[in-house]
């Protein structure tokens, strides 16, 4: 969410897609949830194109967003039985993939159905890690979940990066974290760290990202170098 709309304001045309059933992207990002004509439910379970569920976000020119709702809670059941139903989500893509400079696809926090969907549709992972000491165990599980994809799937798929999130350098064991993430991620894992920052806890309960909601803030000023620092390791530049 923070990361598009820094995007979105250097002048790149952004797409997030919110896939996770908790929808908080969707949220975070001003988008009532109760006055969708559609979402990416509609998207994965019916013959809603991808283009059709697209919002103009109102907070940000230049940021897209297909919302989420808690249907989507219940895609796997529904789609169990359904043939190629863990390409779904890149067959839609591919018919609007060329009007955007990057898309986006926030995912569940589980390695499920919908998670599937967006591995086999996407180019690269950008794997978030809060700096705590069981955060460590799932990303184990990521990893090996992105080599079936790669396998069976998407041939293409990559780690894109590993960013450090929720991070205190006076904690011990966040250093620690962040040492063994370097030691086995290398120069995957961003120079950036997300810090604790009560502005960003608060900033999604307002409807806002960071950037609007206090762009005066470490955890905005994290963000922002975020943003500069993703442009710069795909040989961009900032166009904002």
């Amino acid at each position: 969410m923070n990361l598009c709309s820094y995007l979105a304001l250097e002048g790149y045309k952004v797409l997030a897609i919110d896939i996770d059933p908790q929808g908080n992207t969707t949220s975070g990002l001003g988008i009532d949830k109760k006055n969708l004509k559609y979402s990416a439910y509609d998207v994965i379970s019916s013959d809603i194109s991808a283009e059709e569920a697209i919002l103009e976000s109102e907070l940000i020119k230049n940021l897209y967003v297909i919302p989420s709702t808690m249907e989507l809670a219940g895609a796997e059941v529904e789609l169990m039985n359904k043939k190629d139903k863990e390409v779904i989500l890149r067959d839609k893509l591919d018919q609007v993939k060329d009007k955007f400079d990057y898309i986006f696809i926030d995912c569940p926090p589980s390695l499920g159905f919908l998670t599937i969907n967006a591995l086999a549709a996407c180019n690269s992972v950008l794997i978030p890690i809060q700096c705590e000491f069981y955060a460590l165990e799932g990303v184990g599980q990521l990893v090996n979940t992105i080599q079936l994809v790669k396998k069976s799937l998407n041939k293409d798929i990559e780690i894109e990066g590993i960013l450090m999130s929720m991070y205190d350098s006076r904690v011990k064991l966040a250093n620690e974290v962040v040492s063994e993430v370097r030691k086995f991620f290398k120069d995957k894992v961003y120079d950036t760290t997300i810090p604790r920052n009560i502005r960003l806890a608060e900033a999604p309960s307002y409807g806002l990202p960071i950037a609007l909601y206090d762009n005066k803030c470490r955890g905005a000023s994290s963000y922002e170098d975020l943003a500069k620092e993703f442009i710069k390791r795909q040989g961009g530049d900032s166009i904002g």
